[in-house]
């Protein structure tokens, strides 16, 4: 029962984190030029977090997130199964939230300032698959080595954890998003691509890829420098 709630948990709050982050994108746009958008699109997503932290974070952590999840799996603090089922509840969340934004947006007659439902593209580093690689694994890095700081047990940091880690995901959408549209999520990419199609779809590895080699990598990391400071 207690693994089905933490399923639960993270359905809801990777939905909500697809529904309210990259609907605010579809609709305010998420061109650098203009740099109101760009910002309300940043702070949206981070926002989320904070919210969902402090709710569904009681129930199970608030991954919302595979790479996050990945990387408190290779700390030691889940269990493969747990991991395998966070996963799958965090793409079905994503997908169901894309599925509302194309529903909404569509019936409402909304236009998409984004142009597909706020995935993640490639147009900011001139298409090049490399780039983009190198800039997910780079922001989902610095990200995820937040979050492996802030939850640490051995550690006090009180009750200020999400929202730290919200605003350490403002943070990286705020050099990510010109270049990428900012992932440093799997789930977040997967959803909107499965129905924006095209060059979101064609372009998709990259945002599974790189947030997940960059948390491998915050993990490993955390792991050294986090047994020399206890």
């Amino acid at each position: 029962m207690d693994a089905f709630k933490k399923c639960i948990a993270e359905f809801i709050g990777t939905f909500t984190l697809v529904l309210i982050g990259c609907g605010t994108a579809m609709l305010v746009g998420c061109d650098a030029a203009s740099g109101s958008g760009y910002i309300l699109t940043a702070f949206a997503f981070g926002l989320v977090i904070v919210g969902m932290a402090y709710c569904v974070g009681n129930v199970s952590g608030c991954h919302i997130n595979p790479a996050v999840s990945l990387a408190v799996l290779i700390s030691g603090r889940m269990k493969v199964t747990d991991f395998v089922f966070y996963v799958v509840s965090q793409v079905l969340g994503a997908i169901s939230g894309a599925a509302c934004l194309k529903i909404i947006f569509s019936l409402g007659q909304v236009k998409d300032m984004t142009g597909g439902l706020g995935s993640n593209g490639l147009a900011g580093v001139s298409g090049n698959a490399v780039a983009g690689l190198l800039v997910e694994i780079l922001l989902t890095f610095v990200f995820v080595l937040v979050i492996l700081g802030v939850t640490d047990s051995a550690y006090n940091h009180g009750s200020f954890g999400g929202v730290v880690i919200g605003f350490s995901l403002v943070l990286v959408h705020i050099l990510g998003i010109g270049l990428t549209g900012t992932s440093v999520n799997p789930a977040r990419s997967i959803g909107p691509a499965l129905f924006a199609g095209g060059d979101a779809l064609a372009s998709l590895w990259v945002f599974i890829v790189g947030p997940f080699v960059g948390a491998a990598l915050a993990a490993l990391i955390y792991k050294l420098i986090g047994k020399k400071a206890k």
